[in-house]
């Protein structure tokens, strides 16, 4: 078999595996089923590496750049409560001027479980329900976890990180690698973090239950009603020692940081269906100037995604 009919074939057993963890179905996502599109404008300044070159002028030029933004709960289950214990995302497409995109894809967490497709399957399939109880089996989950120490901060701050007070209440971070490439040649690999304005704040579990099941939807309106919710979005430059091609490592915290803009998000769109949950939000669609890494979670994702648009859209 062919690497690329293996890829997919892997790709198709990751979906299916998701699926069967959740319990969901082929009408939404695989993972992160449930969430909403905020935002219609992003203001970006240049964004200054090492050599002071600005990087990519289409993406960072300073004028005001439309942004497709959606936020989400990680569960591949659309009945999931918005208090369960859970990570958070917020996805990104920048539409450029000439009619292209670019995508950013975030999470709360800031390191991934896994290096390896391969070894994400072996952590979903942990995760499905015994069929004799209808829950995980926790001695599968631990045993896993005991195979491979290093996912063991990401489930951490996961399993031990209270519900967020909003969506626009926390930081989202990159979890992959990209090369910039400035215009004066000068190369480095950088990390994406979204810090919001508003500041972060959780919710205690009893709190969070009193707000409902739903409540991250209604905050957001509300917040929206009041006026723009904003971010700052910073690279986090790559030092020495620094593994591009790694998820599951946190970079050091005293590593250089570039403020790159600033995403502002205005209202609720309109149209949730056709300008959001048809969308494919990739993190390998990338604009002039930056390239991925050769984390083999990147560039497995976007075969995975693939599978569950298919599905999604009824195209075979």
């Amino acid at each position: 078999m062919r690497d690329t009919e293996m890829s997919d074939d892997l790709a198709t057993r990751v979906v299916d595996s998701l699926k069967r963890s959740s319990g969901g179905g082929d009408d939404h996502r695989a993972a992160h089923a449930k969430g909403l599109r905020p935002g219609e404008r992003i203001a970006v300044d240049g964004v200054v590496i090492e050599g002071g070159g600005n990087v990519d002028e289409s993406m960072l030029s300073g004028e005001p750049i439309p942004v497709s933004v959606r936020f989400s709960n990680g569960s591949g289950s659309l009945a999931a409560p918005d208090y369960h214990v859970d990570g958070r995302g917020m996805a990104v497409k920048f539409r450029l001027p000439d009619g292209t995109a670019s995508d950013i894809v975030s999470l709360t967490q800031k390191t991934f479980f896994v290096r390896t497709p391969e070894e994400f399957l072996e952590f979903v399939s942990a995760r499905e329900p015994d069929p004799a109880t209808g829950r995980p089996d926790p001695a599968r989950i631990g045993d896993f976890l005991s195979a491979h120490p290093e996912g063991q901060a990401a489930i951490g701050e996961v399993l031990f990180s209270e519900p967020p007070a909003g969506y626009t209440r926390c930081e989202y971070h990159g979890l992959h690698a990209f090369k910039w490439t400035g215009e004066d040649g000068s190369e480095r690999y950088v990390r994406y973090h979204w810090l919001p304005e508003d500041g972060v704040a959780t919710l205690s579990r009893e709190e969070a239950k009193e707000r409902g099941r739903d409540y991250l939807r209604a905050e957001l309106a509300g917040r929206l009603e009041r006026g723009p919710a904003a971010f700052t979005l910073e690279l986090q430059v790559a030092g020495e020692g620094d593994d591009s091609a790694d998820p599951t490592q946190e970079w050091p915290a005293d590593r250089e940081r570039v403020t790159a803009g600033r995403l502002e998000l205005t209202r609720i769109a309109a149209d949730q269906e056709e300008g959001c949950e048809r969308l494919v939000f990739d993190p390998l669609r990338l604009t002039d100037g930056i390239e991925g890494s050769a984390d083999q979670i990147l560039n497995f994702r976007p075969r995975a995604y693939d599978v569950s648009i298919r599905r999604r859209l009824k195209l075979g």
